[in-house]
């Protein structure tokens, strides 16, 4: 598959220039930029797993057809060659994958269409499974997670993305997304600003631009302001990324952006350390955790108004909001006795 923005081209009828192949340059890496790199990967392997399953069938992928793609759905859903069968989330991932590549194309994808709508339909009616959630980290076991932690650089680093991720509800690519400054890099996905009473994110979420304050803690030991500050002092980074790579002593900071993959496997690996749910088998252990439980984590414990903890996670619902707040909610309100039972 071509990518997407390889698509973009000057009209047949106009002279070429200099200039106006510039543009299409810059308009070629705004094209890119609309949606994530993950997305964009996930939506070149589901035209290409497609296009393969078409080839199969003796079908050809283009121009779209819905009697096939519904066919498609279907085989997705109960493989007749031996393959696992998805879940209904990633179906539904699947189907908005070729629905933006027939975009890509010049082409409609009629998801509403009976031979789609409906063979969809049935897939969940039969296969639907409620949301596996992952489970909530509270402020008694981040507290445990961080006192695994070194004090040498690598620990500092480790230890100011637990308490920032967790008193931000970050999202794990916000936080290793940031820079010291803005426009420090071309990736930033944000930058920070260290004031009195605390720190200030400014964030590129998938909601677009906001900002988010990380308030001073009660003590030291367990601010994730003065974790921060303390990381980037003895890491000596006053530009650039925030967070970023050490050497293998521990003992000096790289030049490299930490992965995102990194601050899910340190969620886990101090999950394990801090003998959180110790009661279960290691792999479900592991299952259990993940980056989204430092966000579901704050929306669980932080006692206040939901509109701040809405406002902190960058939701643009309160429904939204209240699926990270598992149980806290649970039974505060007793609808039985409040109707006269």
């Amino acid at each position: 598959m071509r990518e997407d923005d390889d698509r973009i081209t000057l009209p047949v009828h106009v002279a070429g220039s200099g200039t106006l192949d510039r543009l299409v340059d810059t308009a070629r890496d705004y094209a890119k930029a609309s949606t994530a790199e993950n997305t964009n990967k996930a939506y070149a392997a589901d035209w290409k797993h497609f296009a393969r399953w078409c080839r199969l069938k003796g079908a050809e992928p283009l121009p779209p057809s819905s009697e096939m793609i519904g066919l498609y759905l279907a085989d997705l859903a109960a493989p007749t060659n031996g393959s696992p069968t998805l879940s209904v989330s990633t179906i539904e991932r699947r189907l908005s994958g070729l629905a933006w590549n027939y975009a890509q194309r010049g082409f409609t994808l009629d998801r509403k269409n009976r031979h789609i709508a409906s063979v969809l339909a049935g897939i969940k009616r039969k296969h639907a499974r409620p949301p596996v959630q992952k489970e909530a980290i509270q402020a008694e076991d981040i507290l445990a997670m961080v006192a695994t932690l070194s004090y040498d650089l690598r620990g500092l680093r480790d230890r100011a993305i637990l308490l920032l991720g967790y008193t931000g509800g970050l999202r794990r690519s916000e936080i290793v997304s940031l820079d010291v400054h803005k426009d420090d890099t071309a990736d930033s996905g944000g930058w920070i600003e260290i004031m009195e009473k605390g720190a200030l994110l400014t964030l590129n979420a998938k909601t677009g631009w906001r900002e988010v304050e990380i308030g001073r803690g009660s003590k030291d030991q367990t601010c994730p302001v003065h974790a921060l500050e303390h990381w980037l002092h003895f890491a000596k980074i006053d530009f650039g990324p925030v967070f970023v790579g050490t050497s293998r002593d521990g003992k000096r900071a790289l030049d490299t952006r930490l992965n995102d993959k990194h601050v899910a496997r340190l969620i886990k690996r101090t999950v394990l350390d801090a003998g959180i749910r110790s009661e279960l088998p290691e792999k479900e252990r592991l299952a259990l955790f993940s980056g989204h439980s430092l966000r579901a984590g704050l929306a669980s414990s932080a006692e206040v108004d939901e509109r701040y903890v809405q406002k902190q996670l960058g939701h643009a619902s309160a429904e939204m909001t209240r699926r990270y707040q598992r149980r806290r909610d649970r039974f505060r309100v007793n609808l039985t006795k409040a109707a006269g039972l």
